[in-house]
């Protein structure tokens, strides 16, 4: 007799936790159909403002995949990906250059991903860092140190020097975060490179 009301005590509390269960199950998927849209929405306005950070210019900034392609058979410095490409558009929905998102996995504390705007005569609009976990006052002051110094720039081969920039595709490295500038500055160079893959292809007069 025991026996049976513990199984059926046992029963019970399985019941209740299955209950419960399915109860939170519904409740998640509820929350989650109630704010991915706002979620979305606060995601494509974080896209867009870190584009128009690096391009002011644009009105709009659509997504293209046209030149996955172009990425495929590039070759890259060793550690640096291709992310998202955007073309910046004007109100007329002419294209006003792109936006190319560069990733460097040789940062010295990890992935620096940038955004970098280049407008259709080949001039770099600026450059916004989306990701970076460098060392604090070194290898951090990136934003503040390197992005600058590309701004208004011609879209070259850039390299970085520890003695002072003699020449527009010269970048000053950060005071004791050589590893940091060589990464920011690969990265960029990735941008430039699928940039001119593009100009050459005419896409960025498209």
């Amino acid at each position: 007799m025991e026996k049976n009301k513990d199984i059926s005590t046992m029963l019970k509390e399985a019941g209740i936790l299955f209950g419960i269960t399915i109860f939170a199950g519904i409740l998640l998927g509820f929350i989650y159909e109630l704010t991915k849209d706002p979620i979305a929405i606060q995601e494509e306005k974080a896209k867009q403002d870190a584009c128009r950070a690096v391009f002011a210019g644009a009105s709009a900034f659509e997504e293209t995949t046209d030149f996955d392609k172009v990425i495929e058979m590039q070759t890259f410095d060793e550690g640096v990906s291709i992310g998202k490409i955007y073309r910046a558009k004007s109100d007329a929905g002419e294209t006003l250059g792109y936006v190319i998102e560069s990733v460097s996995s040789k940062g010295y504390g990890g992935d620096i991903d940038l955004y970098t705007g280049i407008d259709t005569s080949g001039k770099i609009g600026g450059i916004s860092i989306l990701e970076i976990s460098e060392t604090a006052g070194l290898g951090m002051r990136a934003e503040e140190v390197l992005s600058p110094q590309f701004k208004d720039k011609n879209a070259v081969n850039f390299t970085y020097t520890k003695s002072g920039a003699a020449s527009d595709d010269e970048i000053d490295a950060i005071s004791g975060a050589t590893v940091t500038t060589k990464a920011y500055t690969a990265a960029v160079n990735g941008a430039v490179t699928v940039f001119e893959k593009i100009n050459e292809g005419g896409g960025a007069n498209e």
